[in-house]
C-alpha cells in the first residue's frame, strides 16, 4: 500500500518523512477503533481517516479530543504550540487564505469537522481537557491510540493510567509522540519511563521519536 502523509494546506507536526513513519504503523497493526489525543489542525486525523478507509473500507471508528480552543481543566503547565495562539503562517499565500478570507481558526472543531466531512458517520470530536474528559469516555473497542496531547508529565501519565485501566490486556497500541530524540519532550519522556516501570507493557522506540506501547 502506497504512503502518502497529506499536510491538507494546513499545519501538523508530523512533517516530512514522519508522517508516513506514522502511517507505516497503522498500517503495521490494521486497528478499526482509533483515538487520537492532541487533533490540533485535523491534518492527522484526515490523514488517519484516509488510511483507515482503505484498510478496513467504512467500518472503521475514529474518536478525537482536543480543546479546540476551550480552556484546561487542570492546571498543570502545559506545552502548547504558538500557533493555536496567533495562527501565524510562514507562507503569505496561507496567512491570507485562512485569516483574511476565510477568517477560520484551524484549530477548532467547526474546521477539523469540515476537514473530515466525508467521515462524519464514522468519526466523534470531543473538545475537552483528558485530565477530565478521558475518563468520561467509552474505551472499551479502541485498538489503537495516537498519544499527542497535552505534554505535562501530569497529563502524560494521566492519559496513560487511564488508558491501561480500560484497555490492559486487549493488545492495544498507544503510538506515544515526542518520546525519542528526534522530537524530544522531557515530561512525555520521564512520563513514559516511570509508566513502563510500573506496569506489564511490551515497548519499542520507533525512528527514535515515537515511544510504542502495546499492553
Amino acid at each position: 500500500m502506497k504512503l502518502n502523509y497529506k499536510t491538507y494546506w494546513r499545519k501538523t507536526g508530523l512533517k516530512g518523512k514522519w508522517g508516513n513513519i506514522y502511517l507505516e504503523r497503522i498500517f503495521y497493526h490494521k486497528p478499526k477503533n482509533f483515538l487520537e489525543i492532541g487533533v490540533f489542525c485535523g491534518v492527522t486525523a484526515r490523514n488517519t481517516c484516509d488510511f483507515l478507509k482503505e484498510i478496513n473500507g467504512d467500518s472503521f471508528n475514529y474518536i478525537g479530543i482536543d480543546l479546540f480552543g476551550t480552556n484546561k481543566s487542570s492546571l498543570t503547565d502545559e506545552i502548547e504550540p504558538k500557533f493555536l495562539e496567533n495562527q501565524k503562517f510562514s507562507n503569505p499565500l496561507k496567512n491570507i487564505y485562512y485569516n483574511l478570507i476565510l477568517r477560520e481558526n484551524l484549530n477548532s472543531k467547526e474546521s477539523v469537522k469540515k476537514l473530515l466531512k466525508k467521515y462524519t458517520k464514522n468519526i466523534e470530536l470531543i473538545a475537552g481537557d483528558t485530565n477530565s474528559v478521558l475518563k468520561e469516555i467509552n474505551l472499551k473497542n479502541v485498538n489503537f491510540v495516537f498519544l499527542d496531547g497535552g505534554h505535562s508529565y501530569i497529563t502524560v501519565m494521566n492519559d496513560l493510567k487511564t488508558l491501561y485501566a480500560s484497555l490492559k490486556g486487549k493488545n492495544t497500541v498507544i503510538l506515544c509522540d515526542d518520546y525519542g530524540e528526534s522530537s524530544f519532550i522531557k515530561d512525555v519522556n520521564s512520563a513514559v519511563n516511570d509508566f513502563i516501570k510500573e506496569n506489564d507493557v511490551k515497548f519499542e522506540l520507533i525512528e527514535n521519536r515515537f515511544a510504542e506501547l502495546i499492553f
